[in-house]
């Protein structure tokens, strides 16, 4: 009996495994570059791109992934159906009702135009506030939102930006962040 109980709970946990719920947050196991780069082409094709019967080329690119993992962009394009932007993949501790711990993720798309605005937003906040920021960077703070996504830019050896969307909470290194702009801008060039 002990060895069914034991083998039901490991088939429990695979039901969980990358799957999606109502609120469009995925299931995951665990965090990896590979892993958030193989769900973000699911999610331009069918969330971005939609689906069509037509062969249709598109590609995706990592453009950056934060030290802790709960935050990776990529930049997505499709010239057929003229369509190109950043996508910012959320990562995140969770648990289910009945108390499984599982790791969540969830997409969000900023088209081309969109994404530009908050990279650009985002930069001139940090530098208009670094004199700010750096009087007393254990008590001053500087927060804004952009569309659904709230940004909270802090000082802590350094610059630190936290990104609050749905549920997620996730630390945008400064540098991560500005490899994501440059990143970027170099795409868009091409």
């Amino acid at each position: 009996m002990r060895h069914l109980t034991v083998l039901f709970c490991f088939f429990s946990l695979g039901i969980f495994a990358q799957t999606i719920n109502t609120t469009g947050i995925y299931y995951a196991r665990e965090f990896s570059k590979d892993k958030a780069l193989y769900k973000a082409k699911e999610f331009v094709m069918e969330e971005i791109i939609g689906l069509d019967t037509k062969v249709t080329r598109f590609n995706v690119d990592a453009l950056a992934e934060t030290s802790s993992g709960e935050l990776i962009s990529l930049a997505y394009a499709c010239h057929e159906k003229n369509l190109d932007g950043l996508v910012l993949g959320f990562f995140g501790n969770r648990w289910d009702n009945s108390g499984v711990f599982y790791q969540a993720f969830a997409f969000k798309n900023l088209p081309r135009k969109a994404a530009v605005e908050m990279l650009t937003k985002l930069n001139e906040e940090i530098e208009r506030n670094a004199k700010y920021l750096s009087a007393d960077s254990d008590n001053n703070n500087v927060y804004f939102q952009y569309e659904d996504i709230t940004f909270l830019i802090y000082r802590d050896s350094g610059i630190k930006i936290r990104v609050f969307w749905q549920d997620f909470d996730a630390e945008w290194e400064s540098n991560s962040f500005g490899r994501t702009k440059r990143r970027f801008e170099k795409k868009l060039e091409n």
